[in-house]
């Protein structure tokens, strides 16, 4: 796979991505979440899919330095009004590990696996 040197672009069709804030009360106290909406049309999502899949098949150990250096991880930029929907919340997707030294970053906690 060939490494593109181009930041955030790619996406066709319509793609919509929002935060939206919930609030509830429970048992008198009040609980606060986010949630994040990802809608598109057909050829948005399959857009959405393929940045997703560049993004997870690219082997970054590969990247030249100049582009991505080592302990970087590759990243698109998704922004309103140009990749995204007018509506859109400027999104950032990316690889969790580093180029070379395959670290996750230090505020990121593992999911529980389940037994």
């Amino acid at each position: 796979m060939k490494y593109r040197n181009i930041k955030g672009f790619e996406i066709d069709g319509h793609l919509d991505i929002i935060v939206i804030e919930n609030e509830d009360e429970f048992d008198g106290n009040i609980e606060k979440w986010n949630e994040i909406l990802i809608h598109g049309d057909s050829q948005g999502l399959k857009s959405f899919a393929n940045q997703l899949i560049y993004l997870a098949e690219l082997d970054q150990e590969k990247v030249e330095d100049k582009y991505l250096p080592n302990g970087a991880r590759e990243h698109l930029h998704l922004r309103p009004n140009f990749e995204l929907s007018k509506s859109s919340t400027e999104t950032i997707i990316g690889r969790l590990d580093s180029k070379g030294k395959k670290e996750f970053p230090i505020n990121y906690i593992t999911k529980d696996k389940r037994k």
